[in-house]
């Protein structure tokens, strides 16, 4: 399957920036993401790929294919939308076959395909359903059979399990994965839902106001954020701000930082970006700290007041401060403290992030 590339997007509405993308490339065979809040223009960049919206400037590419000033209908790209689009008076099978009829295929072939798909997505005891005897599930399912048994060239996934409840989309999820795994197929998903994102990508991309943020895997995302609006869209984040007096040392990023009420913590920092002098912020996740001694002599131990507890199951969530700053802490249930009540805690400087404001 070919890859995906985008130079020198723009779309404008109005003044409104909906998309300025200067270069981005999905990899043959990539699950890719496009991350960001309500508005941020990644459902505009994935109707630019399928057609759907002509950027004002820019070329769009499929493989080595300029498909800019191609129609919809000839890119070959299967899409699954947010409301499925099912048609109600069409039988399941009805509904995967209409792509293909309208490209006038054998009726052998219809149906060798649509079997293909109805037994990849284990859907083949429903084909003579009608979409409203269906669960919301099963009708997630049919919606992607419709656009693999195309055999498009990419799948393109414009919030297509928004519609499910929590345990549901949780499920299948998984399954589109495992799919998209299977078939090898370069695909597009755009989510809000950063767990979401995480479970089903390879690779993601945060956008904010139409420009791209930060590209990388998860686990770069969610333990380098590049900018303060990364680090506070992915996950819980809480904020220490100062500036650095020193780089403590080059090799492993470690920067000491003084915070505006005199606090002294040590964080990792990308050090082409970060200076002695810089004024940054520190991004602090529950993740980042862990209970310490009172005795301990390591760096980055503070006194810490519990301000809130809640009890969540399987963790207890704390609001704690140091100094002036709020942070949110998470312990095994075993450990239980009480609002008011004094603890000590180890913020971990090869985990904490110092991002230039």
């Amino acid at each position: 399957m070919p890859r995906i590339l985008l130079k020198d997007i723009v779309k404008k509405y109005g003044k409104v920036i909906a998309a300025d993308i200067p270069y981005l490339e999905i990899k043959d065979g990539e699950f890719f993401g496009l991350l960001g809040p309500s508005g941020s223009g990644k459902t505009t960049t994935l109707r630019i790929i399928a057609g759907l919206t002509k950027p004002d400037k820019g070329r769009v590419y499929i493989g080595d294919e300029d498909i800019t000033d191609v129609p919809p209908e000839k890119r070959n790209l299967g899409m699954v939308f947010q409301s499925w689009a099912l048609f109600p008076h069409l039988t399941v099978f009805e509904n995967i076959a209409f792509g293909l009829r309208l490209r006038k295929l054998p009726e052998e072939e219809i149906r060798k395909r649509v079997k293909w798909a109805a037994e990849l997505l284990q859907i083949s005891e429903l084909l003579n359903r009608y979409p409203h005897q269906l669960s919301g599930g099963q009708q997630q399912r049919v919606a992607v059979a419709r656009a693999i048994v195309l055999y498009p060239r990419a799948l393109l996934f414009d919030e297509p399990l928004s519609n499910l409840d929590a345990k549901l989309r949780e499920q299948v999820r998984f399954e589109l994965r495992k799919l998209q795994k299977e078939l090898k197929i370069t695909s597009v998903y755009v989510t809000h839902d950063q767990a979401e994102a995480f479970a089903i990508c390879d690779r993601i991309a945060i956008i904010n106001k139409g420009k791209i943020q930060q590209i990388g895997t998860p686990e770069e995302i969610y333990n380098r954020p590049e900018t303060v609006f990364v680090a506070e869209f992915i996950g819980i984040t809480r904020f220490i701000k100062g500036k650095v007096e020193d780089i403590v040392d080059e090799s492993k990023g470690i920067v000491r930082v003084l915070a505006e009420d005199g606090l002294e913590l040590y964080s990792w920092a990308n050090l082409d970006k970060v200076k002695k002098g810089s004024k940054v912020v520190v991004a602090v996740r529950p993740d980042f700290i862990s209970l310490a001694s009172k005795e301990s002599k390591e760096r980055n131990v503070f006194k810490a007041k519990v301000e809130l507890a809640t009890y969540e199951g399987d963790v207890m969530d704390y609001e704690i401060r140091i100094g002036q700053w709020r942070l949110r802490f998470k312990t095994p249930p075993m450990y239980k403290f009480q609002p008011g009540q004094e603890i000590y805690v180890k913020l971990h400087e090869d985990k904490l992030i110092a991002i230039k404001e």
